[in-house]
């Protein structure tokens, strides 16, 4: 069931039982009130009759010091007859309680006199032939005589406006029921409104719709709920987005992987089947032994970034305050010796955070990099500065360049802006993707300026400390 209809429900059941109640409450209240007011009023003409039979009583010949009854049948008859032209209905009993008069009408039990005496006033509500009656009883005292003077009103009416009253407000409450049940179908499906949106927006997402988002209509704790479920759906689209592009990545990573094995591996086996299978002059054995060597190191090279990386991703690394001079030193002494290149060291003093193996590893892959982008005799400038938020460290070269579209792609494992001249220098498309894992350890990345045709700079910032402190 909807939980907008059982809010429906609910609603009117607990209206249905308020109305109810209160309706009960208010009629019979009216009803005690009314019914009240007609006993006292019986009882009031009551006692008046009691003290005008008294009263006519003094007024009556007599020939002795007693009340005859044939007198007191006589009283009462004035009395059930005076003034009224319908009569009332009146009874008397001597003392000894048994009927003096009464009239016609007067059929009821004796179970009021029973309970009438000196002292007492009583009364009782009683129903005969669907008409009901409030009976008095009171004890009159008449020349030494203690006569039971009972009536009964009629009070019929008052329990026809009962009977009214919980009609009409039956009628009332079926209308107000109805009204109500109208009015709270409207409400209940304004305040459930944010979570259909939200199932909605929950059925569309487990169809695969990750981009929908449910629409927020209210700023109370619904509205609330939306606004976060939406921050959910955000959070829960980027990990998916993550595990998609990551497992894209794995997919590309294994495909160029098989590529770059099968390229290798197709030369060697094919020279080396050459070699075995028949004799050949000394060049061509030297020409096919040197495809197999070359190849074979491009093997081992590929073999050992791959390993460096997979560690770097593993590694626990232990950062340590490295002053900026060390790296320079020792890249001197690596690249110094090369005469194919020319290589240009200048650097600012400094003290960087960093693991030293590691930085001189994504520093000797920078320059083996920008030594396969140039022409033999070019300029390769090593620099490192100081600048707010830390020291920068550079590599430029002035080869052949890298487009703007290819330089996001390039830290991708295998990726190779130009494969003919990366596999002739014996590339693999590796060494940034290790400098980029490596420079994610240290918080960093790698900053890439580049323009085809005229050289590459590519660059990474390392925390380092307050310059003015040293």
């Amino acid at each position: 069931m909807k939980f907008s209809i059982k809010l429906l429900l609910h609603t009117i059941i607990v209206l249905a039982i308020a109305l109810g109640f209160s309706g009960y409450y208010f009629v019979n209240f009216v009803f005690e009130t009314s019914l009240n007011r007609e006993v006292n009023q019986a009882l009031d003409e009551n006692s008046i009759l009691g003290f005008a039979f008294e009263t006519a009583a003094l007024n009556v010949p007599a020939k002795y010091d007693v009340l005859s009854n044939s007198s007191i049948e006589q009283i009462a008859a004035n009395l059930a007859t005076g003034g009224h032209s319908t009569g009332r209905l009146i009874r008397l009993s001597d003392e000894q309680k048994e009927v003096l008069y009464a009239n016609d009408s007067f059929v009821t039990g004796n179970d009021l006199l029973q309970k009438t005496n000196e002292n007492t006033k009583t009364y009782q509500v009683i129903e005969r032939d669907g008409s009901y009656y409030v009976q008095t009883g009171v004890t009159v005292n008449a020349l030494d005589r203690i006569l039971y003077l009972e009536t009964m009103k009629d009070v019929s009416e008052v329990f026809r406006e009962r009977a009214l009253g919980f009609s009409v407000y039956r009628r009332v409450t079926l209308f107000m029921l109805v009204l109500g049940t109208v009015i709270m179908n409207f409400i209940a499906s304004w305040l459930t409104k944010p979570i259909r949106l939200l199932t909605r927006a929950t059925r569309r997402m487990a169809t695969g719709n990750y981009d929908y988002r449910a629409r927020q209509v209210s700023n109370d704790e619904l509205g609330q709920l939306t606004s976060d479920f939406n921050k959910m759906a955000n959070s829960l689209e980027e990990n998916i987005n993550k595990l998609e592009a990551e497992l894209k990545a794995r997919e590309d990573f294994v495909a160029a992987f098989a590529h770059e094995l099968k390229t290798p591996l197709t030369s060697i086996i094919g020279y080396a089947d050459m070699l075995r299978s028949r004799k050949l002059n000394e060049e061509k054995s030297f020409l096919s032994a040197n495809y197999i060597y070359t190849e074979g190191k491009r093997l081992e090279a590929m073999s050992f970034r791959l390993l460096d990386i997979i560690v770097t991703k593993r590694l626990e690394t232990d950062f340590q305050m490295v002053p900026a001079d060390s790296f320079f030193l020792y890249l001197r002494d690596m690249f110094g010796t090369d005469d194919r290149l020319i290589y240009q060291f200048q650097n600012e003093p400094a003290m960087v955070r960093a693991e030293s193996h590691l930085i001189k590893t994504v520093m000797v892959n920078l320059i083996d990099n920008a030594g396969k982008a140039s022409e033999p005799g070019s300029l390769i400038e090593i620099t490192g500065r100081r600048e707010e938020g830390g020291y920068r460290f550079a590599v430029r070269d002035h080869g052949v360049g890298i487009p703007l579209e290819e330089q996001a792609k390039i830290t991708q494992a295998f990726y190779m802006v130009d494969k003919s001249r990366a596999r002739s220098k014996n590339g693999a498309g590796l060494g940034l993707a290790l400098c980029s894992e490596i420079l994610l350890l240290h918080d960093s990345r790698l900053e890439i300026e580049s323009t085809p045709g005229e050289g590459s700079c590519i660059s990474f910032v390392l925390w380092a400390e307050n310059m003015e402190e040293l």
